[in-house]
């Protein structure tokens, strides 16, 4: 019933987009390393245990090389009770699946939000709703495969799923921040698929939202293996570890994603992975450069 739902989806997300986005960069048409549009992804919306709804969003950057600050406003806004509902600012080039999720009130029922994106002069425009076509499942696959966890303490909780954990931090500049991941995860075999010999799971880390450039030491650091209080479920533990610098004082948020054996998107399932977001505090340097 899924795999019927999300073809359905998958027809009605091309329709829209031959609607939505005309006279723009056709799917054969040759890529471009700049000046294309970025386009939201709606992924699908899944309940919450206290009844409300996630939205589930990701983006697809057209252009190859082209990284891009949109601000929240007039060229990066959703609607109504926007313009800033937890949407990126700064976008990845490609297919971005899932990076954030919206939370609606039980009774939204068949209202909807629009997501507008104004990107080298083009405009794309996406709605989102509670349309049953497009409801998800990102906690559990047809095989049984679920999220990897993850946790930013040692002994801390851990989450799972595309709503994540969070955590605040702060550094000075131009001192690096470490960053530190733990991730636990059930290890299992999406279907139809061979057992690979890499870790079962992958971490990236990427700026989310922030006035500067964030240069990573290693933005998809190794996930080495960990004996660590994980989650009962798990069969395999691990620690990442990374830093970041800034090139500016500011407030930031990065977003790193936990990815299991069903890669990026999950083969388009909508299921597995899971995202965190650490929101940083970068102060000035002092005159004694501390």
């Amino acid at each position: 019933m899924q795999v019927q739902r999300r073809t359905v989806a998958c027809i009605a997300i091309m329709l829209a987009s031959r609607a939505l986005l005309p006279g723009q960069q056709l799917p054969f048409e040759p890529a471009h390393d700049s000046g294309q549009s970025i386009t939201g992804a709606f992924e699908g919306w899944f309940p919450n245990p206290d009844g409300t709804f996630s939205l589930l969003v990701g983006y697809y950057n057209r252009n190859q090389k082209q990284q891009l600050e949109i601000p929240v406003g007039p060229n990066n806004r959703i609607d109504p009770g926007g313009p800033g509902q937890g949407q990126p600012t700064h976008f990845l080039p490609g297919r971005q699946w899932g990076v954030f999720t919206l939370t609606v009130p039980k009774d939204f029922g068949e209202k909807k939000l629009t997501w507008t994106l104004i990107a080298n002069g083009k405009t794309t425009v996406i709605p989102l709703s509670l349309n049953p076509l497009w409801e998800v499942s990102p906690f559990i696959e047809a095989s049984g495969n679920t999220p990897p966890f993850i946790s930013f303490e040692l002994g801390g909780a851990f989450v799972q799923g595309p709503r994540g954990p969070t955590a605040a931090l702060s550094t000075t500049l131009p001192h690096p921040l470490t960053l530190t991941v733990w991730v636990a995860d059930d290890a299992k075999v999406p279907l139809g698929a061979q057992r690979p010999r890499t870790s079962p799971v992958t971490v990236a880390w990427s700026k989310f939202r922030g006035p500067g450039t964030v240069t990573f030491a290693n933005n998809k650091p190794t996930v080495e293996k960990a004996e660590i209080k994980a989650p009962p479920a798990t069969v395999f533990s691990g620690k990442a570890t990374t830093t970041a610098t800034f090139s500016e004082a500011g407030e930031y948020v990065l977003r790193v994603v936990a990815n299991d054996w069903s890669g990026d998107g999950g083969r388009g399932f909508q299921c597995c992975w899971t995202n965190g977001q650490v929101k940083v505090s970068v102060k000035a340097a002092t005159t004694d450069g501390r």
